[in-house]
């Protein structure tokens, strides 16, 4: 695996070197992608840099991207989905011209994130101190039924998780929900550090633990995605929940197992489908070919999670399927997504330093 590690290192210097993009103040901001295809800063995507690579970076243009995109939050808490090169701040997913619909459901819990992934790196605790009521406003505007959950509306158009957010999920969602979870420790973590009471936030995160019971399905030994449109396992969702710590216990045995046992049903060349083999979204927001994009295609996105994943069941696997990653990119690119005769843009960001953070953790942690 250290050979794996190097590679990605390496890969992951590259594709943040070639997806700087200088605002009209300056500040240098992170595309998703290398080419100039997302010529914005995206909210999760700068997320899933500062988490899994910001070793690469200076904690001074990390500091300096994350105010960016916080300067643009609506007066009603909401985040941006993305903010452009001249200040203008975009909320909703999708063209700006057809948007997608109502504004995704975790630019919140990704702006905890950011916040809370740089003061670990760089220890700037007045930074926190200063965006804490930011980050307030915007997990109080994040949509919530009654059990704590996030939630769309049946027959709502918004979109949820962002890197599914051309799929029309609704009802209590797992995704975003497991972000809200994360996030409540995180704004816990940040109060402490600036001497305020966390006691809302962990509150908040128990209150998910329990709800999030809506969304087990006994008899498959995994999560579904939506409690109403889009009833479908999440097999990103149920990695993620292993990743994160939310699943303990049997729980967490049997998710492990879950995707052992249908590795061949949710992993192509290291890479990773939204829904099981065979099976397609139930409800699009906007239409997507099956096999593709987010309808079918997979992902490297969530490659580190699944790993993850399987190295606590079945480590020869891991390793594989990490080789397995590893070597489509250096065949075929670094791509956004991929299937069968298809690859969808090259030089893509999270889809290399999101399994680098999950190996450097796997070496430098679980393996020492």
């Amino acid at each position: 695996m250290e050979q794996a590690l190097e590679w990605l290192e390496a890969a992951a210097w590259n594709e943040l070197e070639g997806c700087r993009l200088r605002a009209y103040d300056g500040t240098v901001l992170f595309t998703p992608d290398g080419q100039g295809s997302y010529g914005a800063l995206w909210t999760r995507d700068l997320a899933y840099v500062v988490e899994n690579a910001s070793h690469l970076l200076s904690s001074e243009e990390v500091r300096a991207a994350i105010a960016y995109l916080l300067r643009g939050q609506r007066e009603d808490g909401c985040i941006p989905d993305r903010v452009r090169a001249d200040g203008q701040a975009v909320y909703c997913a999708g063209p700006e011209s057809s948007p997608l619909g109502d504004p995704p459901t975790d630019n919140a819990q990704f702006a905890v994130d950011l916040v809370c992934n740089y003061v670990r790196y760089a220890g700037d605790v007045a930074f926190a101190d200063q965006h804490l009521p930011v980050l307030a406003r915007a997990m109080d505007a994040c949509p919530r039924s009654a059990a704590g959950l996030v939630y769309i509306a049946p027959g709502r158009r918004q979109s949820p998780y962002g890197f599914t957010d051309t799929v029309g999920k609704t009802g209590e969602l797992l995704f975003s929900s497991l972000l809200y979870w994360q996030a409540c420790n995180q704004m816990a973590e940040l109060c402490e550090r600036c001497s305020i009471d966390p006691s809302l936030y962990r509150e908040r995160a128990e209150r998910i633990e329990r709800g999030m019971e809506r969304l087990w399905d006994e008899e498959v030994g995994a999560y579904r995605a939506a409690t109403a449109d889009c009833r479908q396992v999440d097999v990103w969702g149920n990695a993620f929940a292993l990743y994160i710590g939310f699943a303990e216990g049997d729980r967490r045995r049997r998710v492990s197992s879950f995707l052992r046992q249908r590795y061949a049903d949710i992993v192509w060349r290291g890479q990773v489908r939204h829904t099981l083999r065979g099976e397609h979204w139930e409800r699009m927001l906007i239409p997507v070919e099956p096999g593709t994009y987010q309808n079918g295609a997979y992902w490297a996105a969530a490659s580190g999670w699944v790993f993850c994943a399987l190295a606590e069941d079945d480590e020869s696997l891991a390793r594989q399927m990490m080789a397995d990653l590893v070597e489509d990119f250096q065949q075929g690119g670094i791509c956004e997504c991929v299937n069968v005769g298809y690859r969808k843009l090259e030089r893509y960001v999270v889809s290399v330093v999101n399994p680098l953070g999950a190996l450097r953790r796997w070496v430098g942690g679980a393996r020492d």
